[in-house]
């Protein structure tokens, strides 16, 4: 009421006037409502039944939307609420506890989170998103319009995505898998297909990285077909080309990825290329090393991931992006092992490990694919177990 009256400019004796302005029935003197006016605004008393329709009026509202009731039971509230009128009930969906400046300033801050993913520490993220996760959900128990509530699901979609994503760079597996599925209801419950598709992104990756190469491809499958004109269409494709790559089937990996560049030609260039869940050009040549360097053909694997690490560096020599950079150092490494250069092949590798931003199960993932090419072609070598050494001090770290 204060708020109400405040935002008016009404002094309360200007706010008495209204409410006997807008009263069909015969109101006390003017002494008396403003001794009610002045209890009610402090908290002492609530406006009863008579004079809670009034007050609603005085301010052009509706009685349900001003003073909304106590919610213990919503079901209950929606069975007593059948006789509601009209205007009454649509008033209610357009009031909301939460400001547009509120949304806009979570909207930024969920980009901001986003856009740190490739470069932030980990845990710091972790932490931080945790924290505008928590903040985020409890909007949920606000009186919200029905954009607003659908808004807020999403938001949280984003940032649970983003908190899933950390919890198994962290190598926490268990708790990436539940907050993998509480994005992906947050998604569904929104009927978000984004957000959607990328929990099953999410799948295919935790897939390919515990060698269940079938079950990502199931995984990225379930989504593709309502992910055709989005972004995460195209990691959808790439997830299943590079499962496809290591069931030994070229032919369906070259699909996959024409299919995903099918869909990426389809879309405008991204405004954003720092957001993790935006899908920039130069990804597709990410995926397409993995691909090559998997299936055998070193000359396309090594060309892919110089391109990526040019693109994944900015001026004098910064990292951009770590975890593409680690993983195209391992790709040029598995190159240099088939060259006969094993020298070259350990410093690649080794370099590989020096990031301080990392996805631990991922660059375990394809460090070990390398190991297994080393030792393959030089199984005795004591340079073959200066890597490992250094392999086994990373899953040890």
């Amino acid at each position: 009421m204060r708020s109400e009256r405040d935002a008016r400019g009404w002094s309360q004796t200007e706010a008495v006037r209204a409410m006997r302005a807008k009263s069909s029935h015969n109101l006390p003197t003017d002494s008396t409502l403003l001794r009610n006016w002045r209890r009610w605004e402090s908290g002492e008393s609530r406006p009863d039944e008579f004079y809670a329709p009034i007050i609603a009026a005085a301010f052009d509202t509706v009685t349900a939307a001003f003073f909304p009731k106590a919610r213990p039971n919503r079901d209950d509230e929606l069975l007593s609420s059948t006789g509601m009128d009209t205007l009454e009930f649509l008033g209610r969906l357009r009031m909301s506890d939460v400001s547009t400046a509120t949304l806009d300033a979570i909207r930024i801050t969920a980009e901001r989170l986003c856009c740190e993913y490739p470069c932030g520490d980990p845990r710091t993220l972790h932490a931080e998103g945790t924290a505008w996760l928590r903040r985020i959900t409890s909007l949920l128990d606000a009186r919200l319009t029905l954009a607003q509530h659908r808004e807020v699901l999403v938001l949280a979609g984003w940032v649970a995505l983003l908190v899933g994503c950390l919890d198994f760079d962290l190598g926490r597996r268990t708790e990436a898998e539940a907050t993998r599925r509480a994005a992906l209801s947050l998604g569904r419950e929104a009927d978000h297909a984004e957000i959607v598709g990328w929990g099953a992104e999410m799948a295919a990756w935790f897939a390919l990285t515990q060698g269940n190469y079938r079950g990502a491809i199931d995984a990225a499958d379930a989504a593709l077909a309502s992910t055709q004109q989005l972004a995460v269409g195209v990691q959808l494709a790439a997830q299943q080309a590079k499962g496809w790559a290591r069931l030994g089937d070229r032919g369906a990996m070259e699909a996959a990825l024409r299919r995903g560049r099918a869909i990426l030609d389809r879309l405008d260039h991204p405004a954003n290329l720092d957001n993790h869940f935006v899908v920039d050009p130069e990804k597709l040549d990410f995926y397409a090393m993995d691909c090559s360097r998997v299936i055998g053909d070193d000359q396309l694997a090594r060309a892919h991931a110089r391109q990526v690490i040019r693109t994944s560096t900015g001026p004098g020599d910064t990292v951009l992006k770590p975890m593409r950079v680690a993983e195209a150092r391992l790709t040029l490494a598995v190159a240099a092992v088939h060259d006969g250069e094993l020298d070259l092949a350990v410093d690649e590798g080794v370099r590989a490990f020096t990031g301080t931003r990392r996805s631990l199960p991922s660059l375990m993932w394809i460090a070990g694919e390398t190991a297994r090419e080393m030792i393959e072609h030089y199984p005795d070598d004591p340079r073959t177990h200066t890597y490992l050494d250094q392999l086994r001090e990373l899953a040890t770290a």
